[in-house]
């Protein structure tokens, strides 16, 4: 796997234009699977064990991807996804995982079929079996496991007990052969694994929808390699394991992962993890323009998702692709823009925005509340309808609304433009309109599922970066589409009007990278 450095000096160029929920150019279609997998779990991780108990808990796990593997086949599926962590479950210690790893070689190095080629190595009973699945049922499959690596003290990198630990996502062709491995680069508090050497940049190919990319639940809130993989390879299919607990009211894993695919214009097959007493739910197989999800907080039981989407042809872009990472000073050089309401632009605040906001806060009340673990400035909904703004830092926050039912909700507008440091260090630019949790003050940014609110609202921001996470969530942690979103100038914005259900999310999530 090549390791790949990006320079980060560029332009911003920011074009006007739409994205709507509308069909892409396609080559063709095919049938996907993913699998929300009730994942059997030791129940003493921390406990030291041996490989044959270890084996013993992995083949339950790897009895019921059997039965899905049979079951998305008869459907017609060419590819199925099982989440991460699936097999062998997790809250493992370094040492008490490592009976629970398989061996892997690299692929890139060899052309290996597990299946018939089980004694090539030693300690890869689950690849075999995984491999044997593939190839029986004759379809794709990508399933994350753990798995080691032996190393040499001569290695810089190599840990103290002489093997790396990884947690890897695997890919198998129909035909059973180990065609790709990618082992997670940004792990969420998983001791029991290393950062791999180098980062991989992991695609495998298929004869029914092209290209596949391949990275891991955390990955997905940075640049490398989720970002790199889709710019520099031009992948338009991510095969996403994830164990994602999910957090309201930004971070639910099917409103991200829904955000991830309308940014880049792809299909993303998402596999979680179903534990809803860990608040793990949340999958999904999504196109451009349609979402087939499974969210479930009450049953304990998995589900296999299967949906017919159209294979995204290379040469449809995603809004991105003529747009590169902003250089700090470069707002100064970009035209002056007019949206629908009267904006303060960065350069401007000095001489002018300042006594703008202050007239703003007259009329609206700024307070200041903890939302996602970090400091949100907010301005409170009162009104039928209006134009408010709230700003922080470099980023102002603007929403032009119409509340078409006056329910005895609490809604907010609020801004936060810094670093996050609770569970992961990254770059944070958000506008978002929320729903609270009561009428007080104090519960706005907790976590919020139902809602009847119905409000028609602009949501805009003046970002700092181009990388821009559309959310629109609804009640009943249901999903819905903008009717407009994009770049305008040099402010990104998203338009809603006549929702049937309530407002729960409305957020434009800004991850500034190079700032992390």
């Amino acid at each position: 796997m090549a390791d790949i450095t990006w320079g980060t000096t560029c332009i911003l160029i920011l074009f006007c234009f739409e994205v709507l929920p509308v069909d892409v150019h396609t080559g063709g279609h095919y049938i996907a699977a993913v699998y929300e997998h009730h994942v059997i779990l030791n129940p003493n991780p921390t406990i030291i064990t041996d490989r044959q108990s270890a084996l013993e808990l992995m083949n339950r796990n790897l009895d019921i991807y059997e039965q899905q593997v049979i079951a998305a086949a008869k459907q017609g599926a060419k590819i199925i996804v099982f989440p991460e962590d699936g097999v062998q479950g997790f809250n493992f210690t370094r040492i008490s995982i490592y009976p629970y790893l398989d061996l892997i070689p690299d692929p890139d190095s060899l052309t290996w079929n597990p299946c018939k080629e089980a004694y090539l190595f030693k300690d890869t009973e689950v690849l075999h079996r995984l491999s044997c699945l593939a190839r029986k049922n004759k379809v794709f499959i990508v399933a994350n496991i753990a798995t080691k690596q032996p190393c040499k003290h001569s290695d810089s990198k190599c840990p103290p007990d002489g093997r790396y630990q990884f947690n890897t996502n695997v890919a198998f062709s129909d035909n059973g052969t180990l065609i790709a491995r990618y082992r997670k680069q940004n792990l969420y508090f998983e001791y029991a694994f290393d950062t791999p050497p180098q980062t991989d940049y992991t695609v495998f190919d298929t004869p029914f929808a092209g290209k596949f990319g391949l990275f891991t639940c955390f990955d997905i809130l940075f640049y490398e390699p989720a970002v790199s993989l889709i710019k520099k390879y031009n992948v338009k299919q991510i095969a996403y394991p994830t164990a994602w607990m999910n957090q309201l009211p930004l971070l639910s894993a099917v409103e991200f992962q829904r955000a991830f695919a309308t940014t880049f214009n792809i299909n993303f097959l998402a596999a979680n993890i179903h534990h809803p007493n860990l608040g793990m739910t949340g999958s999904g197989i999504y196109t451009p323009s349609k979402s087939f999800i499974y969210y479930d907080m009450e049953s304990i039981n998995g589900k296999l998702i299967l949906a017919e989407i159209p294979i995204i042809v290379s040469e449809n872009e995603s809004h991105l692709d003529n747009i590169t990472v902003p250089d700090s000073n470069m707002q100064k050089n970009v035209p002056v823009a007019h949206m629908d309401n009267n904006v303060c632009l960065k350069e401007d605040k000095k001489a002018h925005c300042g006594k703008a906001l202050n007239e703003a806060q007259q009329t609206f009340p700024i307070f200041y509340g903890e939302m996602m673990y970090d400091n949100f400035t907010l301005t409170p909904i009162t009104e039928t309808e209006s134009n408010i703004q709230v700003c922080s830092n470099t980023l102002c926050c603007y929403l032009n609304y119409q509340r078409l039912v006056l329910s005895n909700e609490l809604y907010v507008l609020g801004v936060f433009d810094g670093l996050h440091t609770v569970h992961g260090t990254y770059y944070v630019q958000a506008c978002v309109l929320v729903k609270c949790a009561s009428l007080d003050y104090s519960t706005c940014g907790q976590e919020v599922t139902e809602a009847t609110g119905l409000i028609d609202f602009q949501l805009q921001g003046n970002f700092s970066t181009a990388f821009v996470f559309p959310l629109l969530l609804r009640s009943g942690v249901t999903l819905d589409f903008a009717d407009h979103l994009g770049w305008k100038n040099n402010y990104y914005y998203m338009k809603k009007k006549v929702a049937s259900t309530g407002l729960v999310t409305a957020g434009l999530y800004g991850r500034w990278y190079e700032k992390d």
